[in-house]
C-alpha cells in the first residue's frame, strides 16, 4: 500500500465530505509538530449518535469527488476545478478496519460523487459495506449515502449492509433543483427514498413472524436540504421536510446552509455562508414539530413565512397566540404544557409527575428548571399571577429579549469572576 497516496486521497476525499451535515465534524486541525501527544489533523473523523443515544465516531469520507453531473451548489459538481481523487473499494475497507483497530472510529460514513451512472457508484458503496460485514466480520455502524437514481434491487442490497440509508434531497423544492440542478430529476430522490421505507415496514412485519428476519436499515434512513441557494422561504423548507417526515418515515432531515462555493449566476451573491442561526431556527421548528405535537401550519404560514430570528419558533409562536395565555400550570392538559415558552420536554414530564402530589408554585417550577425569565409571562401557578398580560406582543418580547440580554451578561460576569 502507498501509504502517502492514501493519506492524500484521505486529505482529499474527507475534506469533501465536511459538506454533508449528516453526521456532526469534529473540525479540529491540531498538528502534532514536536513530538508531542496526538494528533487532530482533520482527517474525516466526525460524531453520530445511535438509537439508543449513545455518541459514536466515525470514519467520514467520499469514495470519490469524480461527478458526471454539473450541479451549481456541489464543490465536487465535473466543472469545478479541484483536486480529484478516488478510492479502491479495498482501501476504504483497509482503512475502516484499521482506524478501528486503533480505536480512532467506531463506524463508516461513505458518501461519494456519481461517477459513470448511479447503479455503478452504488454498486461500489455497497462493496465497501459487504466486505466489512461479510470478510471482515465488522459490526460497526455503517451509514451509507444512497446514490439518486438508485434501482430498487441495490436499494435493498444496500439495507442489508448498512445501519442508515439517506438520500439528500438537496434542493427543497422542485424548480429549485431544476434552476442549479437541471440534468437531475426529483423523482430519481424520490425512488430509493420510496423503495427504503416499504423495505422498513417489510422487515419489521416479517420480523414479528420469523425472528431470523435480516435487518434492514435498523436505524432508519435521513436525508439533507440545503438552505439558501435558491429563494425558498423557511415556511418552503419546513414544508417539505413535514412531507418526508409524513410519507417516507424519515428518522433526521437536516439542514445545511449554503456555502458560496462559486460565481455562478444561479447563485445568491453572498459574501458569507447562510447564517447559522436561520440552520438553527429551522431545527428548532423540527424539534416542535417532531416532538412537541406543533403542527408545521402553526409554525409557518402564508401570513408568517420566515422564522423569527431575534426568538426561538415556540416563542414567536405563543406571542401570535397570546389569547390561549396564561395557563394554569396546575390543570393544563400535556398537549398545552409542551406549548408553554421555556418548558422543555423533561420539565413537562417532571410537573406532571409533581402535580400529582402537590399544587406547584413558583419556587417548584424554578426548581423543575424551566427557562422561568419567558414561561413566567405565559402561566399561572398559585395566588400570585404575574404582571404584563396586558402588554402588546411586542413590548412582551423586548422585556423577554432584555431580560435573556440582561442574564447572559450576569451569567458572562459569573464566569469570568472565577478567573
Amino acid at each position: 500500500m502507498d501509504f502517502d497516496r492514501i493519506k492524500e486521497k484521505l486529505g482529499i476525499l474527507a475534506d469533501a465530505a465536511k459538506y454533508d451535515v449528516s453526521c456532526s465534524s469534529s473540525g479540529s486541525k491540531r498538528k502534532n509538530t514536536s513530538k508531542g501527544l496526538g494528533d487532530s489533523s482533520g482527517m474525516g473523523i466526525c460524531h453520530s449518535y445511535t438509537q439508543d443515544g449513545r455518541c459514536v465516531s466515525l470514519l467520514k469520507i467520499l469514495l470519490t469527488n469524480h461527478c458526471i453531473f454539473d450541479c451549481a451548489y456541489c464543490v465536487t459538481r465535473r466543472s469545478n476545478d479541484i483536486k480529484r481523487a478516488a478510492f479502491k473499494v479495498q482501501e476504504v475497507v483497509d482503512l475502516t478496519i484499521n482506524f478501528y483497530r486503533r480505536n480512532y472510529i467506531e463506524g463508516l460514513f461513505l458518501s461519494s460523487g456519481i461517477f459513470k451512472s448511479p447503479d455503478h457508484t452504488m454498486e461500489r458503496l455497497i462493496q465497501v459495506a459487504k466486505k466489512l460485514r461479510k470478510e471482515e466480520y465488522f459490526n460497526g455502524y455503517i451509514h451509507l449515502k444512497s446514490i439518486p437514481g438508485a434501482s430498487d434491487e441495490l436499494m435493498r442490497e444496500a439495507g442489508l449492509y448498512a445501519d442508515r440509508l439517506s438520500v439528500n434531497i438537496e434542493i427543497p423544492t422542485k424548480s429549485g433543483l431544476k434552476l442549479l440542478a437541471p440534468e437531475k430529476n426529483h423523482e430519481d430522490f424520490i425512488k430509493p427514498m420510496k423503495k427504503v421505507k416499504n423495505e422498513i415496514i417489510q422487515y419489521k412485519e416479517e420480523s414479528k413472524l420469523i425472528k431470523s428476519t435480516p435487518k434492514y436499515a435498523p436505524a432508519g434512513q435521513s436525508t439533507q436540504m440545503i438552505v439558501g441557494a435558491t429563494g425558498e422561504s423557511d415556511r418552503d423548507i419546513m414544508y417539505s421536510s413535514a412531507f418526508f417526515y409524513k410519507n417516507y418515515n424519515m428518522k433526521r432531515v437536516y439542514y445545511s446552509g449554503y456555502v458560496p462555493i462559486s460565481n455562478d449566476p444561479r447563485l445568491p451573491a453572498l459574501n458569507t455562508q447562510v447564517p447559522m442561526l436561520r440552520e438553527n431556527r429551522l431545527y428548532q421548528t423540527d424539534w416542535l414539530m417532531r416532538f412537541y405535537g406543533f403542527d408545521i401550519r402553526e409554525l409557518l404560514n402564508n401570513d408568517f413565512q420566515y422564522l423569527d430570528m431575534e426568538i426561538d419558533p415556540k416563542l414567536s409562536w405563543a406571542l401570535r397566540n397570546r389569547q390561549l395565555f396564561p395557563v394554569d400550570i396546575n390543570k393544563v392538559d400535556k398537549q398545552l404544557l409542551l406549548r408553554i415558552p421555556g418548558v422543555g420536554l423533561k420539565s413537562v414530564n417532571k410537573i406532571i409527575n409533581a402535580r400529582k402530589f402537590r399544587k406547584l408554585n413558583w419556587e417548584h417550577l424554578k426548581k423543575i428548571g424551566i427557562a422561568f425569565n419567558r414561561a413566567k409571562y405565559f402561566v399561572t401557578c398559585d395566588s400570585r399571577e404575574k404582571e404584563l398580560r396586558d402588554l402588546s406582543s411586542e413590548n412582551l418580547k423586548s422585556i423577554i429579549l432584555q431580560n435573556s440580554q440582561s442574564k447572559f451578561r450576569k451569567d458572562l460576569s459569573n464566569q469570568l469572576s472565577l478567573f
